[in-house]
């Protein structure tokens, strides 16, 4: 082992090196996807970005290509069902000639009252939070495994929630939700539950061909998807969390990097939980042994 070691490269610009990275990600044109598109081109990978709203994608990718030095291009898509997924990936096919990266990060929320919540709200969040990340990665699997090696895997980033995990509402109002008060997202954290076991059976399936999946479950982090929430509880959500702050763009930037990256070149199948240690079993609102609501 120790000569094995001997032989390795292991410094930070051989084991984090992006230059050479070509990268798809949905949703990618606000939130979480734009930060993890940023990270890419601020470290000179080429990055498309999908989504459906085209003022938005041409808005991100004007601001991308002026940080540099990667680039940053759009295709508008609509992946709701199967056609609109395959589309993309026909889209796709034409911009590049193989992908190292994929991020599935699209996705939506829906609320309602428990016992009148409305069918839509759960095919509408299976179809976008599920069903496109399997039919998109289905769709790219070519381009994908197109030069990758078991030394340099090709990497498909899913994105679910720590509502995937939690079982308790996370949109719960004056207790720390980040929805409206009588309101639930009871199909979003099935839904994302089914993203975390559906990255598992992925990585299984495309480990062979080497390509790995693994799947980041962020806990809050500022979106459309969470301002209402953080713009009338901020101060009880944050007494929540016991690195005292929500998430920030270096927080999923920096992990979206690290699993398309040569150190996490043997991971595959794992779920990377991205919450500040809000869901810490022995975590009871204290920080440096003070009362949260006190700092």
């Amino acid at each position: 082992m120790a000569h094995d070691a001997a032989k390795a490269d292991l410094r930070v610009p051989t084991l984090f090196t992006f230059t050479n990275h070509t990268v798809l990600i949905t949703g990618g044109a606000t939130g979480l996807g734009e930060m993890a598109a940023q990270a890419f081109i601020q470290n000179g990978a080429r990055v498309l970005i999908a989504s459906r709203k085209e003022r938005e994608l041409q808005a991100t990718s004007s601001r991308l290509n002026a940080l540099g030095p990667g680039t940053c291009s759009y295709i508008v898509a609509d992946l709701q069902d199967k056609r609109g997924c395959l589309a993309l990936c026909a889209e796709v096919h034409k911009h590049v000639d193989r992908l190292t990266v994929l991020v599935n990060n699209t996705g939506a929320t829906w609320g309602g009252d428990y016992y009148d919540f409305e069918e839509s709200g759960w095919d509408k969040l299976m179809a976008l939070n599920v069903k496109s990340l399997f039919y998109v990665t289905v769709g790219l699997e070519g381009l994908l495994g197109r030069g990758a090696t078991r030394e340099c895997p090709a990497r498909v980033v899913n994105v679910a929630s720590m509502a995937g995990i939690r079982t308790g509402d996370v949109t719960t109002g004056e207790e720390g939700g980040l929805g409206r008060p009588g309101t639930g997202t009871f199909s979003y954290g099935p839904s994302k539950a089914a993203c975390i076991h559906l990255t598992k059976i992925q990585a299984s399936k495309l480990a062979p061909k080497n390509i790995l999946v693994n799947v980041i479950c962020p806990g809050v982090f500022p979106s459309r998807m969470t301002h209402f929430g953080l713009d009338k509880y901020m101060d009880t959500i944050v007494a929540g969390q016991p690195t005292g702050r929500i998430g920030k763009p270096s927080d999923f930037g920096g992990v979206v990097l690290f699993l398309s990256s040569a150190a996490s070149a043997h991971m595959t199948g794992n779920v990377i939980e991205l919450d500040g240690g809000a869901t810490l079993s022995g975590w009871r609102g204290k920080r440096g042994g003070e009362d949260a609501s006190k700092l």
